[in-house]
């Protein structure tokens, strides 16, 4: 709640409240008070994960625990007019420090969900269902959904469908930093369906994310 002069001003009595340049003072020392304790209630909200940027998203990362500096550039995310993908409104800017093999720094969004995936990771109990109530609770928010392939052999496969992602969180899925996977498990295969926002194919089973003959789109390979 906002603090108000009024809330200090209406506490001096009838003997001095009458008096003009008095309650010029007392409210202009109000007011300092009051802006002071408005400023300190508002600092929470700015290192909220949904409304801080730039500075104040890299503070969160600190407490999480990653860095919106990547160690391995991530290609083809670049602006360009010429390649399908990564035109207007799609691909991102090259910023004034990345190199141009790949991006390095991640913009405020897709850190946003670097940083929601961590989280999902730390508090993950290690299990598949868990797993995908992790996985959702980050991507759902953004018309995306994760499938899991168990290959019983210490390996895994993750299917991404849904809208089609941003050029950087696409890139992200694919170079493994949105991974959630138990210890020793390795992902064998990236997928997305060859049709944007079609489930996948599949038999014997027919659901939002996985259909039959003339419904299901086939599972492309995307990485690694």
């Amino acid at each position: 709640m906002t603090v108000q002069t009024s809330q200090y001003t209406s506490l001096i009595t009838s003997e001095h409240n009458q008096r003009p340049r008095f309650m010029a003072m007392v409210t202009l020392l109000a007011q300092w008070a009051a802006d002071r304790q408005n400023m300190l209630a508002s600092i929470p909200g700015l290192y909220d994960i949904d409304n801080a940027v730039g500075s104040q998203l890299d503070a969160v990362g600190q407490w999480v625990g990653i860095t919106r500096k990547l160690a391995v550039p991530l290609t083809n995310v670049y602006f360009s007019l010429d390649v399908a993908g990564l035109g207007l409104d799609q691909g991102v800017i090259q910023g004034p420090f990345d190199p141009t093999t790949g991006l390095v720094s991640l913009p405020d969004a897709q850190y946003r969900i670097l940083l929601y995936a961590t989280i999902a990771a730390n508090n993950w109990g290690g299990t598949v269902p868990g797993a995908y109530a992790a996985w959702n609770t980050v991507f759902q928010p953004l018309g995306y959904q994760i499938l899991i392939q168990d290959y019983q052999n210490m390996t895994m496969g993750i299917a991404l469908i849904g809208v089609t992602p941003d050029p950087v969180t696409l890139a992200l899925f694919k170079g493994g930093y949105l991974n959630l996977t138990p210890a020793g498990v390795g992902i064998a295969y990236y997928f997305e369906p060859s049709i944007v926002g079609a489930p996948l194919f599949g038999l014997d089973v027919e659901n939002a994310s996985i259909a039959g003959l003339d419904v299901g789109a086939m599972a492309l390979i995307v990485g690694p």
